[in-house]
């Protein structure tokens, strides 16, 4: 099932969520339903409180990015061909490498395109789908797209890595989409 994706503005996405436990309600389909969701959105990565629900929990595929390269892009990032997988219960065990800058957007913030800072290798421990215990490092375009996940569920938006001024001028964008006032090709909750 395609679920509704919540917009900028609602409070869910400024909670750091909670670990569940293997008997979490539910838990396989929702998995299901966010990858349908993600994929239907046309996303990268998709976490728990973007789809109401505050949990450590959060899918990605970065081997679309690498799907649709041009030719010329081949070969630039070292993560290639991607990866794909279920992050649940993620905590990160180590950042390093210099940061770098990479155009981020967000479902939940449609029409923002941003650069931002990351840094070039993340360490996590987690769970996969099936919760087995996993301590991986990921780099490139993956670890990027992880860490953007990962503020999601510590309850942090990518623009939040902007400096101050940029985010003054994204204010109006911000309160509009926060308002509804934003088209997109997806199904989206606004705040009340």
């Amino acid at each position: 099932m395609i679920l509704p994706i919540v917009a900028y503005g609602s409070p869910v996405l400024r909670k750091v969520c909670a670990d569940i436990t293997p008997d979490y309600p539910g838990l396989d389909k929702f998995i299901a339903d966010m990858w349908e969701t993600m994929y239907h959105s046309n996303g990268v990565g998709l976490a728990a409180p973007q789809v109401n629900k505050e949990i450590r929990v959060f899918v990605i595929d970065s081997e679309q990015i690498f799907a649709n390269q041009d030719e010329d892009e081949k070969g630039q990032y070292p993560d290639e061909p991607g990866y794909k997988g279920v992050f649940i219960n993620a905590h990160i065990v180590e950042l390093n490498g210099e940061q770098w800058s990479y155009n981020e957007g967000c479902l939940s913030i449609p029409r923002i395109r941003e650069d931002i800072m990351r840094n070039e290798t993340v360490t996590l421990q987690y769970l996969d789908e099936h919760f087995k215990p996993h301590t991986k490092t990921f780099n490139g375009i993956t670890g990027r797209v992880i860490l953007h996940e990962y503020d999601h569920i510590e309850g942090k938006l990518f623009i939040d890595h902007l400096k101050p001024l940029k985010r003054t001028l994204l204010k109006r964008k911000l309160d509009d989409i926060s308002k509804g006032k934003v088209n997109v090709d997806y199904r989206m909750v606004f705040p009340k």
